[in-house]
């Protein structure tokens, strides 16, 4: 065999609608700087077509391609062979955790999406609001331009909800992706909708600060940070309410 390729078995994660999970062996020559996802794009096409996976942009951009990888989540267009075994070995990639199982390694993420959509979350943000490492532009001085933005990475993949202990034991959490989006949105444009969809026992309180989010983030948007933070929010909303209400009784007596 060729020095430069290593002999590879990956056991991939099997399932075909209401039958009993499997894995399947294949053994395979690779580059060992090659991704992952194009190892398994190399088992579908030369070895089982019926294999399913879900994949599109191949530069971490979409977030489609999040799976586990020798029980870690990553987004394989961008995880390399050679990090995930030391010299050949074996590559164990499952699906993500916490989501239905729709077949083999992809699952359905349609409940991550639909509460998304209730934060109303915009990737584009002022560059403070986002709440991110970036460099003050160099604006000319005759510039027009008021404010920066740019884009706050979350690509919506789940590996954070995936690797969340608490996500694993609550059906009802809203999960990490949800709180992050949250948090940003509501340092944009404060609004009471967002605090009732974060001060709630499936909200914010859920979380147990396991930090297993901000480690398997493929971005660097550090959703256990902003939760944290989120909770401050909160917590400052609530003694701001209860020292108005007790000023309006004072003054009514």
């Amino acid at each position: 065999m060729n020095e430069s390729k290593w002999r590879v078995t990956f056991r991939i994660f099997r399932k075909r609608s209401n039958e009993r999970p499997y894995y399947d062996s294949f053994c395979i020559d690779v580059d060992p700087d090659e991704y992952i996802l194009d190892a398994i794009e190399r088992l579908w096409a030369q070895h089982d077509r019926t294999l399913t996976f879900r994949h599109a942009c191949h530069h971490s951009t979409c977030g489609a391609c999040g799976m586990r990888v020798n029980g870690r989540e990553k987004l394989t267009c961008i995880t390399t062979i050679r990090s995930m075994t030391k010299d050949g070995g074996v590559v164990k990639v499952e699906p993500m955790r916490n989501f239905p199982i729709i077949s083999d390694l992809v699952v359905d993420m349609g409940d991550l999406f639909s509460k998304m959509d209730r934060t109303r979350f915009d990737s584009v943000a002022p560059l403070d609001d986002a709440c991110l490492p970036y460099e003050k532009p160099r604006l000319a001085a005759h510039s027009n331009v008021q404010e920066a933005e740019r884009l706050v990475d979350c690509i919506e993949c789940g590996l954070c909800i995936s690797a969340c202990p608490s996500s694993s034991t609550d059906n009802e959490y809203v999960g990490p992706a949800v709180l992050a989006a949250i948090h940003l949105m509501y340092n944009q444009e404060p609004a009471q909708t967002l605090l009732d969809l974060a001060d709630h026992h499936t909200g914010l309180w859920r979380c147990h600060s396991a930090y297993e989010c901000t480690y398997v983030c493929p971005s660097g948007v550090d959703p256990a940070w902003r939760i944290m933070d989120m909770r401050k929010k909160v917590i400052r909303n609530r003694l701001k309410s209860v020292f108005s209400r007790s000023s309006k009784e004072k003054s009514d007596e």
